[in-house]
């Protein structure tokens, strides 16, 4: 009988071995290892030992790396992802403070804090950032995807279902799963790219693997260089102004490794970045504009200025654990994870008018240390697995525990301090990004526990069923329980249909709780601060702001493949997501917009305050398709791949908290439902051809990005239309010529065709530009080469 495809991505850019396999095939150029008893092959969504990756009951999406490393034009892995996967998305920032440090990334259009991150199957952390001021994934937490050295991942799984009965808190819109490489053998990357039409943004790439044989076991080592210099795509006529890529340099190594011990293998994975980002903020006018004397001085900067902002990242990730069977035939794996993510800000080419304001020559410091955050996670698992094959049944049980810790540290007093004292004209603080102050300050801890049972039962030779249910407890919360049933039915040797019923939840994170920002600022003449303020505080309990809980969400998914012969290949999901309670930041609150709650604040010395609550329920609908063929032609082997994503975000009902009740339009308005609705675009496609011929292989993929509907800050209420951004198709085009089997080179270019995003007024964007950081960004097209070789 023929194995029906799964309702994967079978990307023409991998090899035809990616076809229907159980496992990842071997590379070419490398011995093929002798599997030990030990040795399984994991699957995410199913935690059958040696499930085949074609037989899931649910959609899930096996990239193999091997060919994207050799010829992509992205080098990190939030873009290159962007470029293959129809349902994820991955938005790089520009103008938007420390979200342009950190690139966001998530599935089917939802917040990237409703993904889960698993790295050799274990939780990866969450960044210490949250998204704010214009980011696309406003007030969302993620994980940064690019602290993974693209070289050291054997593959992707993408699990499109909700899975948070499986694996816990986030997993509402799916999983994203990546496994490490540990072979043997050594190879290297040297890669380069630029923009074309400025000649800047050049990116410089040395990555190198090798595998050892170690204690009967083999570890990998990779270690990665990545320079992405910064690109500035404002007009001519706009000198104090910089939009555009981030400059960044990261400086990654991982270890990753097994060693027969005992019984059983000891298992381990050690990861560290270094990463120095810099991103311009919004431009300070000169001589002759208001900035000065509030936010400028003559004596510093007379034409203006353009303030950096600077982040320090340092990001630390450890996976220890011991794999074993016990009993009669039970596999059990117990297991430490450790990661933590900090962010340190140094605001440049700066001033703080107040102490410039005072000074008798005009002069500030220009560089100031503003703070920062921080986050740490540790979890421990064990788990227990058993196939029964007289009942053709594996079960699984296990448990978790969790602790995690937020602090935000102040900056040096200049970063935020008033100098020349209240109303007196000099804007506090650094100008770019005021400090964090003392008063921002938190240390905040908490802790989880969870206990999960899987069942995944063949019930016949064409049915397939499975059962999981999963009950957490937070400390600072409470508990929930998630369910799921999900099957498979093949209807004939060709055609498959499965679907699953999910109920889902995610946990407020640290970050939603208790981030805090505060500056002051002058509201009808009187010093007031400006605060986002964290929950439960006092300003919080002031305005009526409820406790943050968790998310809940209901997923359904329907689909079939369609597989008539070993070439050729169709599948289709059909999905609904309803989201209750999902966590939004509110508009700001004043005396002007609510006098009562105004006055209530400005009694607390607070001008304008806005929180994060649980106010929005959403439902998301879409589906996806894709389709594939192989084929020997004249010119060679030519794989065609066509993918495409539908997803549609609407907000169902707000929730207004007893105390805002009418107040719905500063709680979340039309500019922030966008945010949730149209985030990224409802329509993605990718057409992919590979054609190889010879030493000579042609890859070309054609990506198109649907229309997308954005706010202004005047709004549609003021007279002002929401900002059109009209389809666009880029497309990319790369050749590689294999010297040898171990030795090639490609070059090729991303967006051949130039295209940018529709003009839009700048005054009403959010950042101040004539376009926004959306579908593929703003750059235009770039050159890239990239030179591979195995040793």
């Amino acid at each position: 009988m023929k194995k029906p495809l799964h309702l994967a991505v079978l990307l023409a850019l991998t090899s035809p071995a990616a076809f229907a396999q159980t496992a990842p095939a071997t590379p070419p150029g490398e011995k093929k290892e002798e599997a030990t008893k030990l040795e399984t092959i994991s699957v995410v969504g199913s935690r059958r030992t040696n499930a085949s990756a074609t037989d899931t009951t649910v959609p899930v999406d096996f990239i193999p790396l091997a060919k994207i490393n050799e010829t992509n034009p992205q080098f990190d892995l939030s873009q290159s992802l962007q470029y293959i996967s129809p349902s994820f998305t991955s938005t790089r920032q520009t103008g938007a403070d420390g979200a342009d440090l950190i690139d966001s990334a998530s599935l089917r259009g939802l917040g990237s804090d409703q993904t889960l991150v698993l790295v050799n199957g274990k939780r990866r952390h969450t960044t210490a950032l949250v998204n704010l001021f214009g980011a696309r994934n406003r007030g969302n937490t993620g994980t940064d995807l690019n602290t993974l050295p693209m070289l050291a991942i054997d593959n992707v799984q993408v699990l499109r279902d909700g899975a948070a009965s499986q694996y816990g808190s986030d997993a509402i819109a799916g999983v994203l799963s990546i496994d490490l490489k540990k072979r043997a053998g050594c190879e290297g990357i040297l890669g380069y790219g630029q923009y074309d039409s400025a000649g800047d943004g050049k990116n410089y790439l040395a990555s190198a693997y090798c595998g050892f044989k170690l204690g009967g076991g083999t570890t990998g080592v990779t270690f990665e260089y990545l320079d992405r210099g910064r690109s500035n795509r404002a007009d001519p006529g706009e000198p104090r102004r910089t939009i555009g890529d981030t400059a960044m340099e990261n400086y990654t190594l991982f270890v990753n490794g097994e060693l027969p011990a005992g019984p059983g293998a000891f298992y381990y994975t050690l990861g560290g970045q270094k990463r120095d980002a810099s991103s311009g903020a919004f431009g300070r006018g000169g001589i002759g504009s208001d900035d000065i004397p509030s936010r400028n001085s003559a004596a510093m900067y007379p034409d203006g200025f353009v303030p950096f902002i600077n982040g320090d990242i340092t990001d630390r990730s450890a996976i220890g654990g011991y794999r074993m069977t016990v009993g009669d035939g039970w596999a059990m794996d117990l297991s430490q994870t450790y990661g933590y993510n900090r962010l340190k800000y140094d605001i440049t080419n700066t001033l703080n008018a107040s102490i410039a304001n005072s000074s008798s020559n005009g002069i500030s410091p220009t560089g100031f240390d503003a703070g920062g955050f921080s986050f740490a996670q540790y979890t421990t698992n064990l788990d227990f697995s058993k196939f029964f094959p007289q009942w053709s049944t594996n079960i699984a049980f296990g448990a978790e525990y969790r602790h995690e810790e937020y602090k935000i540290f102040a900056g040096e007093p200049g970063s935020y301090n008033d100098v020349d004292g209240v109303g007196m004209g000099g804007n506090a603080g650094s100008q770019g990004f005021p400090g964090f102050q003392p008063s921002d300050e938190t240390d905040r801890k908490r802790n989880s526990y969870a206990a999960y049972a899987d069942v995944e039962m063949d019930v016949t030779s064409r049915f397939k069923l499975q059962g999981a249910l999963r009950f957490e407890h937070y400390s600072d919360f409470g508990s929930t329980t998630t369910g799921k049933v999900a099957g498979l039915f093949k209807a004939t040797d060709d055609i498959a249909f499965r679907g699953s019923v999910s109920t889902g939840f995610r946990a407020p994170s640290l970050q939603q709780v208790y981030f805090s920002s505060t500056f002051t600022d002058f509201i009808s003449g009187v010093p007031l601060d400006v605060v986002l303020a964290p929950n439960g505080g006092a300003i919080a309990n002031a305005a009526g702001i409820p406790k943050l809980t968790e998310e809940k969400s209901k997923n359904f998914t329907f689909g079939a493949t369609w597989n008539p012969t070993p070439a050729v290949a169709a599948t289709i999901d059909f999905y609904r997501i309803d989201i209750d309670d999902r966590i939004v930041l509110s508009g700001r609150f004043d005396a002007d917009n609510y006098p009562a709650l105004g006055a209530t604040l400005q009694a607390l010395g607070v001008g304008q305050a806005q929180f994060f609550v649980n106010s929005v329920d959403t439902q998301t609908q879409g589906f996806d398709l894709t389709v594939s063929h192989k084929a020997e032609t004249g010119w060679g082997r030519l794989n065609t791949f066509f993918a495409y994503n539908y997803s549609k975000t609407d907000v169902k009902q707000i929730h207004t908290p007893d105390a805002l009740t009418g107040f719905e339009d500063v709680l979340l308005s039309e500019r922030e439902r966008l945010f949730l609705e149209q985030g990224a675009p409802r329509n993605k496609a990718i057409l992919g051809f590979d054609l190889i011929s010879g030493k000579l292989e042609t890859n070309l993929k054609v990506i198109y990005f649907g229309k997308q509907t954005l706010g202004t800050f005047s709004g549609t209420e003021a007279g002002v239309p929401n900002q059109q951004y009209k389809a666009k198709t880029s497309a990319d085009l790369a050749f590689t010529w294999s010297f040898d089997p171990n030795t090639r080179l490609t070059v090729g270019a991303a967006n051949i065709f130039n295209v940018k995003p529709t003009e839009q007024d700048p005054n009403e964007t959010d950042n101040g530009f004539k376009y926004e950081s959306v579908q593929f960004g703003l750059n235009g097209t770039s050159y890239f080469a990239r030179l591979f070789k195995r040793f």
